[in-house]
């Protein structure tokens, strides 16, 4: 009893797998018919039939990668070359043979090679040789991408290089910069410390100037003291007496003296007059 049901449960299974295989032949069919159609359009240079076209035959069918694949060459062609990129993985993924996956890989490449990802590009056409060691196109390409990923490096290297020089230098222009500023406020201290050095002695030579211009006066005064003794000597000599003979001065005092004498005599005479006058009696009545 039990085999019996296993066997209607294996025919079951058979006949739901046919089922879903016939489907799946029939929208693959389909999905073909369309990567047919944007085929023709993009032969006739209509970008944008051919896009739908071969976007209706990657929703029907998820196993058909040459329509992704062509759809991929048509953004590359137009130089959108990260739609193209997206395009050429998905048909990397939906592959079914080598073949196929060594065109998508390949072209993959091509891409990283248009955005200079070097990088990239040499692991993509190893990925591509993996599927089809025989292609000497993805062989060259690989060499030349090889080339370019040297010469990045190097460009790079001498890039980091430079910039370590330029900060190097940058640092040497700001340690200099410092050093000058250091020096120049040393200079500026020193000259303020000159500058009152110099005022100090411009005041002690402006007094020293002032005390010999004291002197100087000084000096002056004793040379015109010096000028007027001869004058003053002369004067002096002038006045002292002549032998046998009165100065002024002696000849005045004496004239006095002598005046003196006459009123002395005079008053004499005149109290003998007095004294010798009768006085008269005057009576009241």
């Amino acid at each position: 009893m039990k085999k019996i049901a296993f066997i209607i449960i294996l025919i079951g299974s058979l006949v739901q797998a046919q089922e879903v295989d016939k489907e799946k032949e029939k929208s693959l069919k389909i999905a073909t018919n369309y990567t047919w159609e944007g085929n023709k359009d993009l032969s006739e240079s209509n970008f944008v039939n051919a896009e739908a076209n071969y976007r209706r035959a990657i929703s029907k069918s998820a196993e058909n990668s040459i329509a992704p694949y062509n759809l991929g060459n048509a953004y590359y062609e137009n130089e959108t070359y990260s739609e193209a990129f997206g395009r050429f993985k998905q048909a990397g993924e939906n592959a079914t043979n080598k073949k196929e996956k060594h065109m998508a890989y390949h072209n993959m490449g091509n891409v990283f090679m248009k955005n200079k990802e070097y990088q990239k590009a040499v692991d993509a056409y190893k990925e591509a040789l993996r599927n089809d060691p025989t292609d000497e196109e993805t062989r060259y390409n690989l060499a030349l991408a090889k080339e370019m990923l040297k010469k990045q490096q190097e460009e790079e290297q001498k890039n980091d290089q430079n910039k370590d020089d330029q900060n190097q230098d940058d640092q040497k222009d700001q340690k200099d910069q410092n050093q000058d500023k250091k020096e120049g406020d040393q200079n500026e201290d020193n000259k303020g410390d000159q500058e009152e050095e110099n005022q100090g002695d411009k005041k002690e030579e402006g007094d020293k100037g002032e005390q010999e211009k004291e002197d100087n006066k000084e000096g002056e005064g004793d040379d015109e003291e010096k000028n007027d003794e001869p004058y003053k000597a002369e004067e002096q000599k002038q006045q002292q007496p002549r032998p046998n003979q009165l100065s002024p001065q002696q000849v005045k005092n004496l004239l006095e003296a002598m005046q003196n004498e006459e009123k002395k005599v005079q008053e004499k005479i005149d109290a003998q007059k007095v004294k010798g006058a009768k006085i008269q009696n005057e009576k009241d009545w």
